[in-house]
């Protein structure tokens, strides 16, 4: 049987930078203005990109994975803003399906559907969900996060007793930057958890080509107006380390 090869994507170098660095007998590829990095991760084979920000973008570096590398699965890890209430910086939230939430060609269709598929919400794998969720709970217990990150950058951020949740997240090609904007997206998807701008086309793609997904993502901000500056922090400081570690885990 063929040795199955997973795809691992982040939107920005500092997201997957981390997961690269520990590639065993990596090799680089280019293709579209990206670089693939395929190596080993424990035994696992494995093809490392940042597909860069966005859902145009995110959809195709997610095609190259699956026509050219043929991946058996991808694992979309990175940041998002928080959007309900009880998220905190820090937390982590495992997609049980996302939505994209600038999709609207209403009347011709229900808001939020997309066209010729009749589909609104894209489901991730729940056996990789499960398994993605045991992992990070380890990781975030203080007693191994404060190993792993220096307790002043954990305190900068009020990162004290971090959670793990499995729930919708929305996407759309817009960084969430003001209070206006979070509160009109609650009051359209009070089931939303966070938002973030490349999951739920990544997602899309993956259920088009039939393609198990998963997508992880670290909270950074609260989708407000301190959101710029938490993001810009955080990425530098904490995402990098917890993108490494949840996806090192994965496959020892």
């Amino acid at each position: 049987m063929e040795e199955q090869l997973i795809g691992i994507m982040g939107a920005i170098p500092q997201e997957i930078d981390g997961i690269i660095a520990i590639l065993q007998d990596k090799t680089a590829t280019t293709i579209g203005n990206r670089t693939y990095y395929q190596g080993l991760l424990g035994k696992q084979q494995v093809v490392v990109v940042y597909s860069r920000i966005g859902k145009v973008a995110a959809s195709a570096t997610a095609s190259a994975l699956l026509l050219h590398f043929r991946v058996s699965e991808i694992i979309f890890i990175g940041v998002a803003g928080g959007i309900a209430p009880h998220i905190e910086v820090g937390d982590v939230v495992i997609a049980k399906d996302l939505i994209q939430y600038d999709m609207d060609v209403s009347p011709l269709r229900p808001k939020y559907e997309i066209p010729l598929l009749n589909k609104t919400y894209f489901e991730t794998s729940a056996m990789r969900s499960n398994q993605v969720k045991q992992h990070i709970e380890s990781f975030l217990d203080p007693a191994v996060l404060h190993t792993k990150i220096a307790s002043d950058e954990l305190k900068k951020f009020a990162i004290d007793q971090p959670k793990v949740y499995v729930g919708t997240i929305a996407s759309g090609d817009q960084f969430f930057s003001t209070d206006i904007q979070k509160e009109n997206l609650q009051q359209a998807l009070p089931q939303v958890l966070c938002v973030e701008m490349e999951g739920a086309a990544v997602a899309q793609i993956c259920y088009e080509y039939q393609v198990p997904c998963s997508v992880i993502r670290t909270i950074s901000d609260k989708a407000n107006q301190e959101a710029s500056f938490s993001f810009e922090s955080f990425v530098q400081k904490i995402s990098q380390v917890y993108g490494q570690e949840i996806i090192e885990k994965l496959f020892q």
